[in-house]
């Protein structure tokens, strides 16, 4: 029996693939022939015989009219179809909570059909656009709607988010009412979808929940019984908030890949992005920067205007190849140095060297977009080297709504920092080696200034975990130059307790595989500082209750069972966020509480949290009360 915990920042489902790439590692999938157990500490061990009972518990613990109405139901047989009054009308579901939807949602990340749907995709990767039209149908929208969003599409291994969220705060600025769908989310699944730069209500996203779920749902059993993955469902509902909500345009990120993500089956984008392509997803993508480069230009639409920042020889004329196949005419954006400004250089909100790219191509995106829209008659002229089918694009004067919204911009979890007291937290979600390139560039530069300004022994702290098939030891590898006094290393469980909210739900990964993980990224942090592997305690994985105590083999690597204890031990109740008398204490052993003396000595505590967005999620949850309203 595997051990599955549902307080962790959930993994970013795309299209089913997740479920497949995990089976392929080893990872246990929640599936309805095994038994699935939730671990809470010092809780009794819940067990259920069906996931669907699992993943619902929430809902019937509110005891809500729906809830009820699920209970009553024969769970050996399909659930009884529920009546609307027409698919296009909003379905009559009872009255429900947002955590009544977020719990229900959370049913589609491990769903059998689902996973059955993408097996039979593989071999043919368009059927997944024929089955997300399917399913958008099946929702009451048609494709041709789309065309009304006015969309910005933007796809990349590293930027894409922060390009995105520069862009949206431009024409924000502009008085534009804008939609934003990105992926994945830090705490609250409703960050996915914003509303000029503001995630949807608890209100709205609950509305619009039950209204795409109940005419999904309604139309199952004469569609096999299928119900779109957690990402397709998402897209969906991105779509429909934005249709209801008349934005005068989306910003709209791809999920994984370009051509057969589905968020492609887009017709007619303004304007299209690629902002640096890197490794990363390569049992779905490829496994190469040329094949990656070919997915990502699956973006491309005849006709319509497309921006890349300046990429490497090989993927860049992948993409000039794809742009002339598909009839697309493709600009490369120009250095941000290479913009006239009258008023200086241009300043960022987000930090980092490799932001200014991600700026430079949201300028141009912009630039694109309200050219279409103020001077329809104007179009851009066709790139230069047709030969090519690729041009330098022109390096203009940002207006000054320009300037202030690339100024303005904020995208937590991305190159951010955050000081509490003593204890200064520097959070990125660098994922990939390109990536964490650029983190240590930024993490390294941050620190150093701001211990200049700080008289007195100042000690720093890495916090890591990564996921998936990311290659840990590469990242680490690239961290070793900053030297850490300490390494602490834990899953992606914010907290051990049974109260987390269904936000940060996941029944994909099991404890065991998770915490295994963390094991083997202390031992290459070890031998990576060439220190000797050698025997110690090992942190047991009980079939009772989740561990509370830290494991250490050496004295300056731990790790711990959730991120709660992982912060709490590397802040020494130095952060009065964490040290707030709501906060449970999480206990440690008392050998491993002296090895903290340094931490407690210290003038200030430097802390990089990196290696997993969701990592970044949970200590957001934990450091920023207005994530967890």
């Amino acid at each position: 029996m595997h051990h599955n915990v549902g307080c962790q920042p959930p993994i970013n489902p795309t299209e089913g693939e997740e479920d497949i790439s995990l089976k392929r590692r080893g990872v246990t999938t929640a599936r309805s022939d095994r038994n699935i157990v939730q671990i809470w500490p010092r809780f009794p061990v819940c067990a259920f015989t069906n996931p669907m009972m699992v993943r619902f518990s929430r809902v019937w613990e509110r005891g809500s009219v729906f809830a009820a109405f699920l209970r009553q139901k024969d769970w050996s047989s399909k659930f009884t179809t529920l009546k609307y009054s027409s698919t296009k009308a909003e379905p009559r579901l009872p009255r429900m909570e947002y955590q009544d939807a977020v719990c229900t949602l959370n049913t589609l990340q491990t769903n059998a059909c689902a996973l059955e749907q993408v097996r039979r995709e593989r071999g043919h990767p368009q059927l997944q656009l024929q089955a997300m039209r399917g399913f958008l149908e099946r929702a009451g929208l048609r494709v041709e709607e789309l065309d009304h969003l006015n969309i910005i599409h933007v796809t990349g291994t590293k930027g894409k988010g922060s390009t995105c969220a520069f862009t949206e705060q431009i024409l924000r600025r502009y008085g534009f009412r804008t939609g934003f769908y990105s992926s994945p989310h830090l705490v609250q699944v409703r960050e996915r979808i914003r509303i000029n730069g503001k995630p949807i209500g608890k209100e709205l996203f609950t509305k619009y929940f039950w209204q795409v779920y109940g005419r999904l749902y309604e139309t199952k059993d004469t569609h096999g019984g299928s119900m779109p993955a957690y990402f397709r469902f998402l897209t969906i509902l991105a779509f429909h908030v934005f249709l209801q909500e008349k934005v005068d345009l989306a910003v709209i990120e791809v999920g994984i890949g370009g051509a057969y993500d589905c968020t492609n089956i887009i017709r007619r984008p303004w304007v299209c992005g690629i902002a640096s392509l890197g490794i990363d997803h390569t049992s779905i993508l490829g496994d190469t920067i040329e094949k990656i480069a070919w997915q990502k230009g699956g973006i491309f639409k005849p006709g319509v205007p497309a921006f890349t920042v300046k990429q490497p020889d090989g993927p860049m004329t992948v993409l000039k190849e794809r742009a002339k196949e598909i009839g697309c005419p493709l600009w490369v954006c120009p250095e941000l140095e290479e913009y006239p400004a009258d008023s200086g250089p241009l300043r960022l909100g987000l930090a980092g060297h490799h932001q200014r790219s991600n700026a430079s191509l949201a300028l141009q995106l912009s630039h694109s977009w309200l050219q279409r829209r103020c001077l329809p008659d104007q179009s851009l002229p066709s790139p230069t080297d047709e030969s090519k089918g690729v041009s330098p694009a022109a390096g203009f004067q940002p207006s000054p709504i320009m300037a202030k919204g690339l100024e303005d911009t904020e995208w937590p979890g991305r190159t951010q920092t955050l000081k509490h007291g003593p204890v200064t937290y520097f959070l990125d979600g660098a994922h990939t080696t390109r990536s964490m390139l650029a983190c240590v560039r930024w993490f390294s530069e941050a620190a150093a200034q701001h211990e200049r300004t700080t008289g007195g022994p100042m000690v720093r702290v890495l916090l890591f975990n990564a996921t998936g098939e990311r290659d840990s030891a590469a990242m680490l590898k690239l961290l070793v130059p900053c030297h850490f006094d300490f390494a602490v290393f834990c899953p992606n469980i914010t907290e051990a307790i049974a109260s987390c909210n269904a936000d940060q739900q996941n029944f994909n990964v099991s404890v065991e595989n998770m915490l295994t993980r963390c094991l083997d990224n202390q031992r290459s942090w070890r031998l990576l500082n060439g220190q000797e592997e050698k025997p110690g305690a090992q942190l047991l994985i009980s079939r009772d209750a989740l561990p509370l105590v830290a494991t250490e083999r050496c004295s300056k690597t731990l790790v711990f069972p959730c991120i709660l204890s992982a912060l709490q031990w590397l802040s020494q109740g130095r952060d009065s966020v964490l040290a707030h008398p709501d906060k449970r204490v999480i206990p440690v052993k008392p050998s491993v509480t002296a090895k903290a003396a340094p931490l407690r000595d210290a003038t200030g505590i430097h802390v990089l949290v990196a290696g997993s967005l969701h990592l970044v999620g949970g200590v957001l949850k934990h450091l920023d009360p207005s994530f967890a309203s």
